[in-house]
C-alpha cells in the first residue's frame, strides 16, 4: 500500500488549512465522518466530533478503502 516513508511524509504535512468535508446533507455540527483531500491523492478522516484525531491514507489506501467499501466488505452482518 503506502511505504513508511511515504506515511511519515503524509503524517509530517501541515493540514491545518485543509477543507473538511462530510457527506451531502450532513451538518458540520452533527457526529459524522469528515474526509479532507491532501496532495498526491492522499486523504486524511476525522470525526467532527474529535478534530484532533485524524488518520491519513495515501492515495492507494484510500482507493482500497473505497473499492473495498463498494464491494461490501465493510457491510455490517
Amino acid at each position: 500500500m503506502g511505504s513508511a516513508q511515504e506515511k511519515d511524509e503524509l503524517y509530517a504535512l501541515d493540514i491545518s488549512g485543509v477543507e473538511w468535508i462530510g457527506a451531502p446533507g450532513t451538518s458540520p455540527d452533527e457526529e459524522r465522518v469528515e474526509i479532507a483531500h491532501l496532495p498526491g491523492g492522499a486523504v486524511a478522516m476525522r470525526s467532527s466530533l474529535d478534530h484532533d484525531t485524524v488518520l491519513r491514507y495515501t492515495e492507494a489506501e484510500w482507493q482500497a478503502f473505497v473499492l473495498g467499501a463498494r464491494d461490501g466488505e465493510f457491510d455490517l452482518e
